[in-house]
C-alpha cells in the first residue's frame, strides 16, 4: 500500500504537469472539454496534492523522532532511556506501555476530540520559536498548564495494576481524588520523576538489547 507521503508527491506531480500543459497549450481550454480539463489542472490535483501532502506531515509530526530532531529536545530524548523505573517517561518508554515511535505525542496530545488538532497548533509555536523566537534552555521547558490525569487514565483506568496497586489502596479515597483530578498523578511522592533534563547527566542510562 502506497504511502500519503508518495500518494501527495504522485498528485504533486500530477499537478504540476497538467498545469505546464495548460500554460504551454492554453488553447486546450477553449473548448467545454478543455476548461473541465483546464479546472480538474488548476484546482482539483493542487487541492487533493495539499491534503494529501499535509496528511503525511501531520503523521510525520507524531513521530518521537520528529519532536527530537529540535536540538532542545534532545535531553527529554535521553531521558526516556534513564536506567531508573522510578522516571515515568523512561519507565513507559523502556517497558513499551506506549508506542516508541510516537511516545512524545501519545502523552503529550490531549484525549478529546480535538486534542490533536490543538497539540499541532501549540506545535506551531515551537516551530516559531526555533526560527525566530528566543529557545529557553532544556531545564526551562514547561508544560502550558498542569498534567492531566485524564492523559493517564485513558489507558490506566480499568487495569489492575492500577486500581489495585497497594500504593493507591492505603488512602480509601485516593484512587477516587485521582479519578476526578481532585489530586494529580504527579504529585510529591506519587509519580514526580518525570524527565529531570536538570539533572540528566547524573543520570545513568539502560542499554537497550539489539
Amino acid at each position: 500500500m502506497l504511502s500519503l507521503a508518495t500518494i501527495g508527491a504522485l498528485f504533486t506531480g500530477m499537478a504540476l504537469a497538467l498545469v505546464l500543459l495548460v500554460a504551454f497549450r492554453p488553447e486546450l481550454t477553449r473548448a467545454r472539454g478543455g476548461k473541465v480539463f483546464a479546472f480538474v489542472a488548476l484546482f482539483v490535483f493542487p487541492l487533493l496534492a495539499t491534503w494529501t501532502g499535509g496528511s503525511a506531515q501531520m503523521e510525520s509530526s507524531k513521530q518521537t523522532q520528529f519532536c527530537l530532531s529540535c536540538h532542545v529536545m534532545a535531553d527529554h530524548g535521553r531521558s526516556l532511556h534513564i536506567d531508573d523505573p522510578g522516571y515515568l517517561p523512561a519507565a513507559h518508554f523502556q517497558n513499551r506501555r506506549i508506542p516508541r515511535e510516537q511516545a512524545c505525542f501519545t502523552c503529550h496530545s490531549d484525549y478529546t476530540y480535538f486534542g490533536g488538532v490543538s497539540s499541532k497548533w501549540r506545535g506551531l509555536r515551537h516551530v516559531y520559536v526555533q526560527y525566530f523566537g528566543a529557545i529557553p534552555k532544556p531545564a526551562e521547558i514547561r508544560l502550558y498548564s498542569p498534567f492531566p490525569n485524564s492523559t493517564c487514565l485513558h489507558c490506566h483506568e480499568g487495569s489492575r495494576s492500577f486500581e489495585e496497586e497497594s500504593a493507591h489502596l492505603r488512602d480509601a479515597d485516593l484512587v477516587k481524588r485521582l479519578k476526578s483530578s481532585e489530586q494529580s498523578c504527579m504529585s510529591s511522592g506519587c509519580h514526580d520523576f518525570i524527565h529531570d533534563v536538570g539533572n540528566i547527566n547524573d543520570a545513568t542510562f539502560w542499554k537497550e538489547t539489539p
